[in-house]
C-alpha cells in the first residue's frame, strides 16, 4: 500500500489522471541513465515507502522518466485513477491469523529474530521456560543429521505479561513480544555466492521482486525464521489446553514408516521424530550417506491434533482445513499439504471414502473411519485432525549446480556452510506449532461467533 498524507496522495493520484497538473515534478533520487533501463529504486521523498518505477513498465506512457537526475511526470493518458506500475519495496504479509495473530520478524544472520503475538487472552500463566521446551525440540545442532549451527534459541518475553495476585506471571491481554538472539552466524560462508542464485532457493525470486536480497543464509527466506513460529505455537497451546498436538516424520526420500508399528513414545527416542524405531535406524544409515555426499533429501511430516471438539471452522472462506493448509504451506520449503486421506482420496470409491457413523456408548456419534481427517465442510467433526505436508530437499548443497549471477552470466554454484541434509526433520515441531496457531485462532473465532 502506498501511504502518505491526504494532500500528497491526492497530488500523486492527479498526476496520472488526464487533465492533471502538467508538468508534475516527481523529484526522484539517483536517477541515472542505467536507471532508465533497469529496475532501480527511485524514492519519492514525501511517501513513507520507497517506490520502483521501471522504465520498461512505463514504456509508451507520457509519464516515462527521462534520463537525468530529475524525472518529469507530465500526466498519464491511461485510465483515470491509474497509477502506472508503482512497485513497492516493502515486504508485507508477515502476519498470520485473525483473532490470534502472529507477526514474525528477523533474518537468519541478523542480530535477533522474534515475533509479536496479538489476541492472546489475559490470565494465562506464561513463563519463558514453557516456550523454551518447544524451541529445544527444533533447536539446530542436536544431531549429525541437522545443521551444526549452534544456536541456544533462548527466548525472552519482552511484553504482555505481569504478575497476578498470586505472584504468577500471566498474560495481560496485550501483545506478547518474544525475542530470540542469533549467536552463531557465519556470514563469511556465503561470500562466494553473494552474486549467484541458488537453484531451488528463493534467492532469485526475492531479488526479482524487491531488487535486493540477503544472501547470508537466505535472510528472511531462511528456515531460521521458523523458530519464532515455534515460540508462538507454545503460547497458542495455552489457549487450547484440552487439545493434544503431536507430529512425526513419516517419510524420508522414498522410505516410509511401517504404520503397523506406529508408536508415539518412539518419536522422542530417536533424532528423526520417527514413530517406527526400526525405520529410524534405516533412516540414520541412509542420511549418513546423503550427508557425506554433500547432498540433501526431502521428507513428509504428519501432525495430529486430538481433543478438538465438533464445530470449529466455518464455511465457505473460513474453513478449518483451508487455514491448516495455508499454515503448512507457509513453512519454508513445503511443497504440498494434504488433510486426511488427501491425494489418496482420488483413488477411493464413494463407499470407501465416506466415514460411516454410529452412536457410541457415551451417547455421542462415533465415526468408523477418518478419511476426512477430522474436518467436513470446513468444520471439525470431533475426530482427530490429521495433516501431512511434504518438504523439498535443502537447496544449499555441495554438488555443483548450473545457475546465473546478478549480471545474467551463466555460471556454477557450490554452497558451503552448515545446512540440514534433511530439513524435514526439524519441520516436525514447526508443523505442530502452526497447527496449534490455527486451532487457537479458530477456537477464539468459534467462541466469538457462537459463545
Amino acid at each position: 500500500m502506498v501511504t502518505g498524507g491526504p494532500r500528497q496522495m491526492a497530488v500523486l493520484q492527479k498526476a496520472c489522471v488526464p487533465g492533471g497538473p502538467r508538468p508534475f515534478m516527481l523529484f526522484l533520487s539517483s536517477l541515472s541513465r542505467s536507471a532508465t533501463q533497469y529496475s532501480r529504486p527511485l524514492k519519492l521523498r514525501w511517501l513513507s515507502l520507497s517506490l520502483t518505477l521501471p522504465r520498461r513498465h512505463l514504456r509508451g506512457c507520457a509519464c516515462t522518466p527521462k534520463t537525468g537526475t530529475t524525472a518529469t511526470a507530465t500526466g498519464c493518458t491511461r485510465t483515470p485513477g491509474f497509477i502506472p506500475h508503482l512497485r513497492l519495496q516493502a515486504m508485507s504479509h508477515n502476519t498470520f491469523g485473525h483473532l490470534f495473530r502472529v507477526t514474525t520478524w528477523g533474518e537468519s544472520h541478523g542480530p535477533a529474530l522474534g515475533c509479536v503475538v496479538d489476541g492472546c487472552p489475559p490470565g494465562l500463566p506464561l513463563e519463558a521456560a514453557e516456550i523454551q521446551a518447544f524451541l529445544d525440540k527444533r533447536r539446530p545442532g542436536q544431531s549429525r543429521y541437522t545443521t551444526q549451527r549452534q544456536e541456544p534459541d533462548a527466548v525472552e518475553i519482552l511484553s504482555g505479561v505481569f504478575p497476578d495476585a498470586a505472584g504468577r506471571q500471566v498474560t495481560t491481554g496485550a501483545p506478547v513480544s518474544l525475542l530470540i538472539r542469533n549467536v552463531d552466524q557465519r556470514s563469511k560462508d556465503y561470500g562466494e555466492i553473494a552474486a549467484k542464485f541458488r537453484p531451488g532457493h528463493a534467492d532469485y525470486t526475492y531479488w526479482k521482486k524487491y531488487g535486493i536480497r540477503d544472501y547470508r543464509g537466505g535472510g528472511r527466506s531462511s528456515a531460521r525464521e521458523t523458530a519464532a513460529r515455534v515460540a508462538a505455537g507454545a503460547i497458542a497451546r495455552k489457549i487450547i489446553p484440552g487439545v493434544s498436538i503431536r507430529g512425526a516424520l513419516v517419510q524420508v526420500g522414498d522410505s516410509k514408516v511401517d504404520r503397523s508399528l506406529w508408536d508415539w513414545d518412539a518419536v522422542d527416542a530417536n533424532p528423526f521424530f520417527c514413530p517406527d524405531a526400526a525405520t529410524a535406524v534405516r533412516w540414520g544409515e541412509y542420511l549418513d550417506k546423503v550427508r557425506k555426499s554433500g547432498s540433501s533429501i526431502g521428507a513428509v511430516i504428519e501432525v495430529v491434533a486430538e481433543g478438538v471438539p465438533p464445530g470449529w471452522g466455518a464455511p465457505l472462506y473460513g474453513k478449518l482445513d483451508q487455514d491448516i493448509a495455508s499454515a503448512m504451506m507457509s513453512i519454508n520449503a513445503v511443497k504440498g499439504v494434504e488433510i486426511g486421506a488427501g491425494m489418496a482420496a482420488a483413488e477411493l470409491t464413494g463407499e470407501e471414502n465416506a466415514d460411516e457413523i454410529r452412536m457410541g456408548h457415551d451417547g455421542e456419534p462415533c465415526f468408523l473411519s477418518n478419511h476426512a481427517g477430522g474436518v467436513l465442510g470446513g468444520i471439525s467433526t470431533g475426530q482427530p485432525i490429521v495433516c501431512r505436508f511434504a518438504v523439498k530437499p535443502t537447496s544449499s548443497i555441495l554438488t555443483p549446480r548450473k545457475t546465473i549471477d546478478l549480471a545474467g552470466e551463466e555460471t556454477e554454484i557450490v554452497t558451503k556452510g552448515r545446512h540440514d541434509p534433511c530439513v524435514g526433520i526439524r519441520a516436525v515441531p514447526i508443523g505442530e506449532a502452526m497447527l496449534a496457531i490455527v486451532l487457537a485462532d479458530h477456537y477464539l473465532r468459534h467462541r466469538a461467533q457462537v459463545g
